[in-house]
């Protein structure tokens, strides 16, 4: 499975492919399924710019999205949006459109929490575990682990060599991963190389400018469907090189 991230944390400062209205990111990505991405990671966004977790903001963006696609749509929670980890359970009460999964950082302040709330309105949550971070040790540790939707396995080493070292010992720290499905990535450096690795290990992975800015020739990306047409041929160059077992499988 490729899910395309349109936007992340970037702002107007890194490009005007970046999507950063709800009318742009429907667009993005309507362009990002024509080219095969399968599902949607969103980082909705107030007017300034700055990522939200506002039910008015989630809402807009939301519907804006699902007019022009049919596959599912999912937002961060990230602790970046909204510090406070009370504030953030009291925003995500108050969503009246409901994503149909939510990003949650195990490494953060409230990932519990965050989880279980998600999970009692009947949003699919994605435990995004970092490299770097004690997230996978907390997450092995979870009693929330068997019911997430999936694994976000994000490898935020952007050296393109040291990336793929990184990512093994990311999945090596995840075991079974709780027998969950695991989306494996990378970021900036470290994006295209790990890609090539979930290829290889046959894992879901994603690309969008959220990851990565540029595509594998180093030319600068015009949209996150030129990087999905492109993640796709990267990841399936990768497949007969098959190696290892599926974690989730």
């Amino acid at each position: 499975m490729m899910q395309v991230c349109l936007n992340g944390s970037r702002t107007a400062a890194d490009g005007a492919a970046v999507p950063l209205t709800p009318e742009s990111m429907a667009g993005s990505a309507a362009g990002a399924v024509a080219a095969g991405a399968r599902d949607i990671h969103v980082h909705p966004k107030t007017p300034c710019g700055q990522d939200t977790l506002s039910p008015r903001v989630l809402a807009t963006t939301l519907s804006a999205i699902r007019a022009r696609v049919p596959v599912p749509v999912g937002v961060t929670t990230g602790a970046w949006a909204e510090p406070d980890p009370a504030a953030r359970l009291e925003r995500i009460r108050a969503w009246t459109v409901l994503p149909d999964h939510a990003s949650v950082n195990w490494h953060e302040p409230g990932a519990e929490e965050t989880a279980a709330l998600l999970m009692e309105r009947g949003v699919g949550v994605e435990a995004g575990i970092w490299s770097g971070t004690d997230g996978a040790e907390r997450f092995a540790a979870s009693s929330l682990g068997p019911k997430v939707l999936r694994v976000l396995a994000e490898v935020t080493d952007t050296d393109p060599a040291g990336s793929v070292s990184s990512a093994r010992a990311l999945l090596s720290a995840l075991g079974d991963a709780h027998g969950r499905p695991v989306l494996l990535h990378g970021e900036d450096g470290g994006a295209w190389p790990v890609l090539r690795l979930a290829g290889r290990l046959g894992l879901a992975t994603r690309v969008g400018l959220e990851d990565v800015l540029l595509l594998p020739d180093g030319e600068r990306a015009g949209s996150n469907g030129e990087l999905v047409a492109a993640g796709l041929a990267e990841y399936g160059a990768g497949r007969p090189g098959t190696e290892g077992c599926r974690p989730g499988a």
